[in-house]
């Protein structure tokens, strides 16, 4: 069995819902407290031990190079003021050399597109994919780690669910589970957005894969689904029965950042584990 090593982030997202803030800026650079939603699902990706990070970008995504690069300005600028805590922190967001890579997706044809596009950056190798929006929030155990012991133990592909009000089915893919082992329940078929009532489970896909490399030859063949796009869904679903294929129930919380309401929530409720601004939050929140 193969290790993953690398992880896929699809950034290449127009972001329409948060605008007209996104007209000029990324929709994964909002920040949560006071990092950006991109850091979140990177630090992720590294707690889980991934080694080299894929950006899938388009255009006007040039911001999230930039902050994964070294910021020369602003440390030599506070260096001369004697400001090494800010340095230390800025430090935490570059990524070395060699462990980052950004390949554009020219058309917005969906999530499978999106993942095809760094097929010549995985190689032939499981690979992991996360999508930033979907804030899966425990410091303690992040979302992919739990996901990679589950691999380690099982093989094949990983995906991460949670469970979801039955009245909230169609809005998700939905898997039909087998087996149980734990929180790892074996999946014989998936559903992408399910139609009102007629969905086999409320566990639902949260944003977070491991897969293996043979979806690749899936998704070339450009085959569209819901919404006239090349869903990720569709091909995993073909590999179900080839290759062990299991789901992973989150131990934690998810914010959907995709969301308005969603990413206020995430904002609020990380602000509240911050100790030096938790009490002003709380005050806050109480007064109106």
């Amino acid at each position: 069995m193969k290790p993953v090593r690398k992880a896929i982030f699809p950034v290449a997202g127009f972001g329409t819902r948060f605008l007209p803030a996104t007209k000029a800026v990324p929709k994964e650079m909002l920040p949560v407290v006071d990092r950006p939603l991109i850091q979140y699902a990177v630090d992720e990706a590294k707690a889980a031990g991934i080694e080299q990070m894929i950006f899938v970008t388009g255009r006007n995504k040039g911001a999230i190079e930039d902050y994964f690069d070294r910021a020369f300005e602003i440390e030599t600028d506070l260096a001369a003021k004697g400001k090494q805590s800010f340095i230390d922190l800025l430090e935490t967001t570059r990524l070395a050399p060699g462990k980052a890579a950004f390949v554009r997706q020219q058309q917005m044809l969906g999530l499978g597109h999106a993942v095809a596009c760094a097929r010549s950056l995985v190689g032939d190798e499981p690979f992991a994919v996360l999508l930033p929006d979907e804030l899966l929030w425990n410091p303690a155990s992040p979302c992919l780690t739990q996901m990679t012991e589950t691999y380690e133990k099982k093989g094949g592909n990983v995906v991460a669910v949670l469970e979801v009000p039955a009245d909230q089915t169609h809005k998700y893919g939905i898997v039909d589970p087998g087996a149980q082992d734990g929180r790892a329940t074996e999946i014989k078929r998936m559903v992408e957005k399910p139609a009102q009532g007629a969905a086999p489970s409320n566990l639902a896909l949260v944003g977070r894969y491991i897969l293996q490399p043979e979806i690749f030859d899936l998704l070339d063949k450009g085959e569209r689904g819901a919404g006239g796009e090349i869903q990720l869904t569709d091909a995993m679903e073909k590999l179900i029965g080839v290759q062990p294929f299991h789901a992973q129930t989150f131990d934690g919380t998810r914010h959907d950042c995709g969301d308005n309401a969603g990413f206020i929530q995430a904002n609020i409720a990380l602000a509240l584990e911050r100790p030096e601004i938790a009490g002003s939050i709380r005050a806050f929140i109480a007064n109106i």
